[in-house]
């Protein structure tokens, strides 16, 4: 599996944070922590980015929120439970698609190692 440079820049530091945590807490840790990582590492990103439903050319801002926009490109969704799921997927494509960001990254902290937690996506 091939990774654009901003890709493996970002998985570094979910890894760096992951090493430094290990699995067992809440989702919001990691997201801050991670914040914190990308911050040091100058890559720009919006935190809880909201994400509008467009319905019939209309934008509804139904509460929906991005964990990470990375530098415009990149959705990050962060996890911390037992299993990734089908409908984990789902909410990544999703968000994908209503903000026409081509490449998602699916993150679940609460594993041994990251590497098995991560999952990447492109439209």
């Amino acid at each position: 599996m091939e990774f654009d440079e901003l890709s493996h820049r970002v998985i570094g530091c979910a890894i760096e944070v992951h090493r430094e945590l290990g699995p067992g807490l809440l989702e919001s840790a990691y997201e801050q922590c991670l914040a914190h990582e990308l911050r040091k590492s100058s890559i720009q990103f919006q935190l809880q980015h909201p994400q509008p439903v467009r319905y019939k050319d209309v934008a509804l801002d139904c509460g929906y929120r991005i964990d990470l926009l990375v530098e415009g490109s990149i959705i990050l969704e962060l996890k911390s439970v037992e299993k990734l799921k089908g409908i984990h997927e789902a909410q990544l494509l999703t968000y994908m698609k209503l903000a026409g960001i081509r490449t998602g990254l699916l993150i679940n902290f609460n594993v041994t190692r990251l590497k098995d937690g991560l999952r990447r996506f492109v439209l």
